[in-house]
């Protein structure tokens, strides 16, 4: 450990990004504004960066703690909208227009147009990212490792 407070900030710093921030393109633009503040000197403003994410990490430690659902249940509930959103893009859609082409071949429905895509771009960097943290953990439990220890 470093008697410097400039190197005990930055590795407190860099200890900070990597729990709060699982997505390692997050982790690497934290740390990249980290080195920034680190290389233009300002050690006050790199002090209050490290503090605000330490702060950020005991927001979200007692978030998870919390025994109410709209506190504690945010996370569950994006994963949630997410896969109803992936379901219906990608299972009950693409059904239905089958489905619409049929009734509108037997003359069951008008002109009527059938319902629009729904633009998944920004849902699929969601859930995608969600899926990668959860297939982390699948790993670790595949190799045994017990993560109830882990600080």
């Amino acid at each position: 450990m470093s008697i410097d407070p400039v190197t005990a900030i930055l590795s407190t710093g860099k200890w900070a990004i990597e729990r709060i921030w699982p997505d390692p393109v997050k982790q690497a633009e934290e740390q990249r504004k980290l080195a920034e503040l680190a290389q233009n000197g300002d050690l006050a403003q790199l002090d209050a960066h490290v503090k605000l994410m330490l702060g950020q990490l005991e927001v979200n430690k007692s978030e998870a703690q919390h025994k109410s659902i709209f506190v504690a249940g945010w996370r569950p509930f994006i994963g949630w909208v997410g896969g109803l959103a992936l379901a219906y893009q990608f299972v009950i859609y693409p059904l239905l227009i089958w489905a619409w082409a049929v009734c509108k071949a037997n003359g069951l429905i008008g002109d009527m147009d059938p319902p629009p895509v729904i633009d998944s771009s920004a849902l699929l960097t969601v859930v995608l990212g969600m899926l990668g943290i959860g297939t982390m953990r699948s790993v670790d439990k595949r190799n045994k490792v017990q993560t109830d220890s882990i600080k």
